[in-house]
C-alpha cells in the first residue's frame, strides 16, 4: 500500500466503471480498447485539460483548487464514500487540506497489540438472544456470543491471525455454506477491506492480511481490482446452517465510540419461520437443568 500510485488506481477504475453512452459526450468513432471512459473525456467533461487530468491521475498536478477536485467529482459521478474516498487520496497524495463532507477515519495503528474487549460487553452479547459479533478495525473477530458460534462457527478454536472476517469470507470453505448468496457477499467484504486501506498510512498486520488473501482467493483478487468502498451497516442476508435450512437475518453494525470495535447483530423477523429457526439453533446452547433429587 505504500509507495504506489492510489490515487491513479482510484481514478483509472472508476473512468473504467463508467458508460461512455450515459455522458453528454458526443459518440466516439474510435474503438475503445479498454471499457469506459478515456482521460481526455473525463477532462473534458470537468472542463479541465486533458495534460491536467493526466498529471492528477499521475499524482504530478499542482496547485489543485476545490473547483476542480468537485468538477472531477461530477465527471466521475462520484458520491459518498467514493467522495470521500477521492478527497483523502488527493490529500495524502499532494499534501495540504482538502474540504471533505464528513470527519476523516480514525487511523488504524500500525503497532498494535491484542485488542482487550470490556468484560461488560461481552456480558451483553451472552445475554442477547441472537447470534453476535464483534470485530475491531481490520475486520479481525475479538468476539462472539455463543448463538454466533452455532451459526458461523467457534472463532475462538481458530489460531489467532485466522479470525478475520476477510480471511474466513474468501479462505474458509465454512463461510460459503453459512452464506448461499456468498457471490454477493464477497464483494462487499473486499470492498469494506478496500475502504481500510485507502488514505492510510502504513499498516503492516493489514498488509499482511491482504497478501494472504490475494494470494489464496482469486475471487478477491478480482473484486480488489474493481476498487469498490463499501459503507452499508445494516441489511439482509440469507443463511444456512446443516440443521434447520435456510433462514433470513437482519443485521445492523453498531459502533462503538471509544473502542475502535464496531458490534454485528443478527435478528430475524418476529413470528417468521426464521426466528423457528434461530430459537432452535439457541436451544442448543442451553445449559440443561437436571432435575431436582427426590
Amino acid at each position: 500500500m505504500t509507495g504506489a500510485n492510489l490515487l491513479g488506481d482510484f481514478l483509472a477504475s472508476r473512468r473504467a466503471a463508467l458508460d461512455p453512452a450515459r455522458t453528454s459526450l458526443p459518440a466516439s468513432l474510435a474503438p475503445r480498447r479498454v471499457p469506459g471512459l478515456r482521460r481526455e473525456e473525463v477532462a473534458a467533461l470537468a472542463g479541465i485539460s486533458t495534460a491536467y487530468y493526466a498529471k492528477l491521475e499521475q499524482g504530478r498536478a499542482a496547485r489543485i483548487s476545490a473547483e476542480v477536485i468537485r468538477a472531477v467529482e461530477d465527471a466521475l459521478e462520484l458520491a459518498g464514500c467514493d467522495r470521500l474516498t477521492f478527497r483523502a487520496l488527493v490529500e495524502d497524495t499532494f499534501g495540504g487540506p482538502v474540504a471533505r463532507p464528513a470527519a476523516r477515519r480514525p487511523v488504524i495503528g500500525v503497532a498494535s497489540g491484542m485488542v482487550k474487549v470490556r468484560p461488560a460487553l461481552i456480558a451483553m452479547m451472552n445475554a442477547l438472544d441472537a447470534p453476535a459479533l464483534l470485530h475491531g478495525p481490520r475486520l479481525d473477530v475479538l468476539a462472539t456470543n455463543d448463538l454466533a458460534k452455532v451459526v458461523f462457527g467457534d472463532f475462538d478454536r481458530l489460531p489467532v491471525k485466522e479470525r478475520n472476517l476477510a480471511r474466513w469470507t474468501f479462505l474458509d470453505p465454512r463461510a460459503r455454506i453459512v452464506h448461499p448468496d456468498w457471490r454477493h457477499i464477497a464483494p462487499h467484504v473486499a470492498a469494506a477491506l478496500r475502504r481500510l486501506t485507502d488514505g492510510r498510512g502504513a499498516d503492516h498486520r493489514l498488509e499482511r492480511l491482504l497478501g494472504e488473501v490475494l494470494l489464496g482467493a482469486p475471487e478477491f483478487a478480482r473484486y480488489w481490482a474493481d476498487y469498490r468502498l463499501y459503507l452499508n451497516h445494516r441489511g439482509t442476508r440469507r443463511l444456512f446452517h446443516e440443521a434447520v435450512g435456510e433462514f433470513t437475518v437482519h443485521y445492523e453494525t453498531l459502533a462503538l465510540p471509544g473502542d475502535d470495535q464496531s458490534l454485528i447483530v443478527y435478528t430475524a423477523e418476529r413470528g417468521s419461520p426464521s426466528q423457528d429457526k434461530l430459537r432452535l439453533l439457541a436451544s442448543w446452547t442451553t445449559p440443561a437443568v437436571d432435575a431436582p433429587a427426590t
